[in-house]
């Protein structure tokens, strides 16, 4: 163990690293909630509230909508947690004596971090309430409403993103032994001096896998329909089709990890060493916008922080493409660079 080099940085390096990396990266804490308002009432009441919401640094108001289909449309392609709206006749209502409303609509696909974003409004209110109590004799009530997920069950996030989860994990680790296997049992160079070329060698490594993940996610879907209760609620075709795009890249980055180690123990801990980061960055448990911005950045290298972005749009939410081109091209651009690297580490091992 101790004589191979990489050996020596994979045990003794790999702990180190992950430990500083998750130690900054992850948190459970909720700040710096991305916020849209549509306030139709355009008083100093409306704006001393909005302010109120923006100055407690729990939310950022990073887009005013001018209309209410603005709503639905920020919250389908998620560009945002939770949209307040502000209906005319707020300040009236207020001067009058009666009380006003201000309606919360937040997407509810992870049902925790939406019990805190409630949370957090009733507290905003309730000490703008108490600093301003003199100004008007009505009061303000806010009426919260959860978007694809009424009910705040957890099931509906936690399902859908294990099914992504497992992918990665299959792809990854069945792979990343497909080449390094080949070089211990010693036929490799019988492959390589075969008609056969460096893609169709790649071709023929990754196909098994992908058909593999295919059935394994027919399965998984089936499962979550029949002992679950959840629907995919957008298309089918597009789910199957973007899964195939991810399970492709994933299979270029095991292919990467076996060209690269000469033993299958080698191969393996270096796909632990990725999958780790993979799962914990992707904003499946720690929510990546909690994140120092330079670790937000890094998971745009991070497949699954794509695929389950993808996975909750159409199996929660039920949008397309229109909603998702962001996680989309983000998926594609991966899978392009992962197969080519793994194509051209290939050519270079057999040279």
């Amino acid at each position: 163990m101790l004589r191979d080099p990489r050996m020596r940085a994979m045990i003794l390096l790999m702990p180190v690293l992950q430990m500083l990396i998750f130690a900054f990266a992850l948190t459970t804490d909720v700040t710096h909630i991305r916020a849209a308002v549509l306030d139709l009432d355009q008083t100093p009441s409306s704006r001393a509230l909005i302010a109120a919401f923006t100055g407690s640094g729990y939310f950022d108001i990073i887009e005013p909508l001018e209309r209410q289909s603005d709503m639905a449309r920020v919250l389908d392609a998620g560009q945002v947690r939770c949209v307040f709206h502000f209906p005319a006749g707020f300040e009236r209502d207020l001067r009058g004596g009666r009380t006003a409303r201000v309606q919360l609509l937040a997407d509810a696909t992870d049902s925790n971090s939406t019990a805190i974003v409630f949370n957090y409004a009733s507290q905003v209110l309730t000490g703008h309430l108490g600093n301003s109590a003199a100004s008007f004799p009505g009061a303000i009530d806010i009426e919260t409403r959860a978007w694809f997920n009424p009910n705040l069950e957890s099931k509906f996030y936690f399902v859908p993103g294990l099914i992504a989860v497992m992918l990665l994990v299959v792809s990854i680790l069945l792979a990343s032994i497909a080449i390094v296997r080949e070089k211990e049992i010693g036929t490799i160079e019988q492959l390589l001096v075969t008609p056969i070329g460096k893609t169709e060698f790649i071709l023929g490594k990754t196909i098994p896998y992908m058909v593999l993940g295919y059935l394994i996610m027919t399965m998984m879907l089936v499962l979550t329909r029949v002992m679950f209760g959840i629907s995919v609620q957008g298309s089918l075709l597009l789910l199957y089709v973007m899964a195939g795009v991810y399970i492709a890249g994933n299979l270029g980055l095991a292919l990467v990890i076996s060209t690269t180690a000469k033993t299958q123990q080698q191969a393996l801990l270096t796909a632990f060493f990725f999958m780790m980061p993979c799962v914990l960055l992707s904003g499946f448990i720690f929510p990546v916008r909690n994140m120092p911005v330079l670790f937000q950045y890094l998971t745009f290298l991070d497949p699954l922080r794509w695929f389950l972005e993808i996975v909750q749009g159409i199996v929660t939410k039920g949008v397309g493409p229109r909603a998702l081109w962001r996680p989309i091209l983000g998926q594609c651009g991966l899978a392009l660079l992962f197969l080519a690297l793994a194509v051209r580490l290939m050519r270079k091992t057999s040279d």
